[in-house]
């Protein structure tokens, strides 16, 4: 993902909405990859007023994101029946 698609796919319609509805508390945390890094990223959180936690570069042990994603793939692989297609595949990870 390159930055202006993350800005315009993830940043622009969800974070800053999410921003708005959780108010001055808010602290916005994303993972040091290279395209989260893209000046066209770093002056979109800018221009929204979104605070960025400092977070080590490359630190996956710490990334809460990457266990909580790896604990869900082997819950909804583990079952009986895995998802086969999208909402299927939705409706599992909500119940997890």
């Amino acid at each position: 993902m390159i930055g202006h698609i993350y800005r315009d796919v993830i940043l622009e319609p969800h974070v800053r909405l999410f921003q708005g509805a959780m108010g001055a508390e808010f602290l916005f945390m994303d993972d040091n990859a290279r395209p989260y890094g893209a000046n066209i990223v770093d002056e979109c959180l800018q221009s929204e007023d979104i605070t960025r936690m400092d977070w080590p570069a490359y630190s996956p042990d710490l990334n809460l994101k990457e266990h909580v994603g790896d604990k869900l793939g082997r819950r909804i692989a583990s079952r009986q029946t895995p998802p086969t297609y999208q909402p299927e595949l939705r409706r599992a990870l909500l119940d997890e």
